[in-house]
Parts: C-alpha cells; structure tokens; sequence
C-alpha cells in the first residue's frame, strides 16, 4: 500500500502524521480550520458550519487532508487535530475540474507545463502549537506525499491578514520585485491586485520580510516565488498571493531543511 491509504508516522514528540480518513479525523480538521480561519482571522464560506464550529468546502470531498494529531487530545471531542495541509494532486483536479485557486487565479500557464501538480491550501497549526516543531512535521509529512506522487509543481493562495493593500505595500512590493514567477510559471490574480505598491529602490527589505507570514517565509526559503498580482478575498478577510514551487529547482541545500529529521 502506498503513501496516501496508509502513512502513519509517530515521532518523539508524540504527535502523529496521516491523512485524515475516519470521520473524527475529519471533523478535526474542519474544527481546526474554524478555530483558525473563522474565529481567529474572521473568515467565512457558504458551507461553513457555525452550529457544529467547522470549516469546510466542496473541495473537501476532492482533497485530501494530510492532518498532525496531538494524541493526548480526545478524538471524539474533535480537537485533536493540531495542524492541517489541504491537498489536490493532479488525478484529483481532473475528476472536479478545476482547482480552489482557479476562483482567484488564472492558472494556464501551470496547466499548459504537462507536470505534476500539486495545490496546497487551508494550511494552519493550533495557535497553542505554533512556534514548536508542529509546522516542520507537517512539512516533513508533505515532503513524503510529494516523493510518492512524483509531483514537479507545488502552488497554492496564500495569505495576509486584512484586505488593505497599501497597507501591505512593503511586503506584496517586495515579493513582487523579488520573488516573481517566470514567465512560463506565473498564475495572474483574476480580479487584479497589482502588487509594486512600491518602486524596487523605496522596498525597506527588512521591513518588508518582517511583515511577510512564516508560512510565506518558508515557501521563499525553498525557493519559491509569486504569481502576478494580489487577490482581495473578502469572504476570508486576506489579501492573497499565489506560490509556485518548482521542485527542480530547490539544491539539496533547501531540500534537506524539510526532508531530514531534526536532532
């Protein structure tokens, strides 16, 4: 059996790394994604489920959820799931026909490359796991679905919390002269956000990587670079950016930061 029916990993700090299958597992996930993107960022959806506190969408029955599980936390309560990734391979767009990107971003130039996709997306760790080592696990767990599914081509939205952009000027200009996808590689925002706010020579980079999430952080890290133009989702209360990461193109050197166990 493969990767995607029966991966499990335990490591020494107990939590626990598969894709969510059991119905508790489930609704883990979607509880996580509540607490995140409702109550925490402010967020909604017309299949957000108030009553029962989950986060859920029709892409949820197309993906599936790679989850981190904090096994001391009881399942049935729904809370044990501490840290979610959303995936959608290539096979998995196919049947539904388009990806959660495609509603912000015009995705043919990724479509027309003949590779191995894979969308990422509602990525989130509890806020009382953040700063451990929750994220580099989900990283490592990913690592192993990517290598197993021979995919070429990560990308996913990504966000900034607020729909102000100039008030994100620093860090979308940044991005944009920076991190800029080429050409062959390069989603562009449907309903057109321009991101150089600001002239290359007026980007204040410490500043401007200060005000970037960690999540975008590391993407950059890896090599990856943004798609032309920001997404205003005022359902989500973001501002959004497109990543693409070509696995050809990371050295070993940022390969080894996800994929080898830490000390």
């Amino acid at each position: 059996m493969g990767w995607t029916e029966n991966f499990v990993m335990q490591n020494a700090s107990q939590f626990e790394l598969r894709l969510a299958q059991s119905p508790q597992d489930i609704r883990g996930a979607g509880r996580l994604r509540y607490r995140v993107f409702v109550e925490e960022l402010g967020g909604n959806g017309p299949d957000v489920d108030h009553s029962a506190r989950i986060e859920r969408d029709v892409f949820d029955a197309h993906t599936d959820q790679l989850i981190l599980v904090d096994p001391r936390r009881d399942p049935e309560a729904g809370d044990h799931v501490i840290g979610v990734y959303r995936l959608m391979r290539t096979e998995q767009y196919q049947r539904l026909g388009r990806y959660y990107s495609d509603t912000e971003y015009d995705l043919s130039s990724l479509l027309a490359s003949g590779r191995k996709l894979l969308e990422l997306g509602r990525s989130c760790v509890d806020p009382a796991y953040r700063g451990s080592t929750a994220m580099f696990q989900l990283w490592q767990g990913l690592a192993g679905y990517v290598a197993e599914h021979e995919i070429e081509i990560l990308f996913g939205v990504a966000s900034f919390h607020g729909t102000d952009p100039d008030a994100l000027a620093q860090p979308l200009s940044h991005l944009y002269h920076a991190h800029l996808a080429p050409a062959d590689l390069r989603p562009k925002a449907r309903s057109y956000q321009r991101m150089d706010l600001l002239a290359k020579e007026a980007v204040d980079r410490p500043a401007a990587m200060k005000a970037v999430p960690s999540l975008i952080k590391a993407y950059l890290r890896l090599g990856g670079v943004v798609g032309d133009g920001a997404y205003i989702d005022a359902a989500f209360n973001t501002v959004d950016v497109c990543l693409v990461l070509d696995t050809a193109r990371m050295s070993t050197k940022h390969r080894d930061l996800y994929t080898k166990p830490r000390p």
